[in-house]
């Protein structure tokens, strides 16, 4: 059964909404049905690209791999990021939203930003674009905060980020993500707003979780955030296939005559 905005939505203080990211066709097929939200971040420039932030994707890598998760997937909510710079004003945020929205079969598009945001993100939601808001810890603002930020560490800044949640919800996100907010704070947003919340590292009270699958399954190592449970030591056990495969070759135990023609 397909996840739909309303499935999501209903799912607010009865069941915990579960997402994980995938940048293709083969792992989206395999998230498929197992997770609520399959999202296709711009992460990949980092965990699939080998970019050591999420600034050097483009909106045409975006939609590219938007496109090859969609193909494959048939019941979790696809979502699609909007990479940096692709929504700095409202004309180009509206033209790449349209865009995303018609050349994918994305269910709804991300985007980074609170207050400074709202009228941009109002502007998609108006075209008959789904939204989903990102606050707190913002990747594509990392390097110029020099780093990634913890949010909601001082009150002032912990109302700053209610009021950036409500203005998000009044102007029709169907959910927003919290990252890298503390736990206290993003629990009085969550119990405050009347739409869901997904969590990365902003504790266990968000509606919901997501993780990069590459985080998640032990792929990249390259360093290891606070957030992260590994669920699968991927990397050595595909270095342990690769290794098997390769002695096989070698010692010619590979091919064998039944895999032979």
């Amino acid at each position: 059964m397909k996840v739909t905005i309303n499935t999501l939505q209903k799912k607010k203080n009865i069941e915990k909404i579960t997402a994980i990211t995938a940048y293709d066709a083969l792992f989206g097929r395999i998230f498929d049905g197992e997770v609520d939200v399959i999202l296709v971040g711009d992460s990949l420039a980092q965990s699939f690209c080998g970019f050591s932030d999420t600034l050097a994707i483009g909106i045409d890598e975006m939609i590219y791999h938007t496109k090859a998760v969609c193909r494959a997937v048939k019941q979790s909510f696809v979502v699609g990021d909007m990479s940096f710079g692709s929504y700095q004003n409202q004309r180009e945020a509206i033209k790449n939203a349209v865009r995303f929205y018609k050349e994918t079969n994305a269910s709804a598009i991300k985007l980074e930003g609170g207050l400074n945001r709202v009228g941009i993100v109002k502007s998609i939601i108006d075209e008959g674009i789904a939204v989903m808001g990102h606050i707190g810890l913002m990747p594509q603002f990392a390097r110029s905060e020099g780093g990634y930020k913890i949010k909601g560490k001082n009150e002032l800044d912990a109302q700053r980020l209610m009021e950036e949640a409500l203005a998000l919800q009044e102007a029709g996100v169907f959910a927003i993500v919290l990252e890298g907010i503390k736990q206290e704070v993003a629990t009085q947003i969550t119990q405050m707003l009347k739409i869901p919340t997904i969590g990365i590292g902003s504790g266990v009270d968000c509606d919901g979780q997501i993780l990069v699958w590459s985080d998640a399954f032990g792929f990249f190592k390259d360093f290891k955030p606070k957030f992260v449970r590994y669920y699968l030591d991927g990397e050595e056990l595909l270095k342990k296939a690769i290794r098997s495969y390769t002695d096989d070759v070698k010692t010619k135990r590979f091919p064998s005559i039944d895999e032979s023609y």
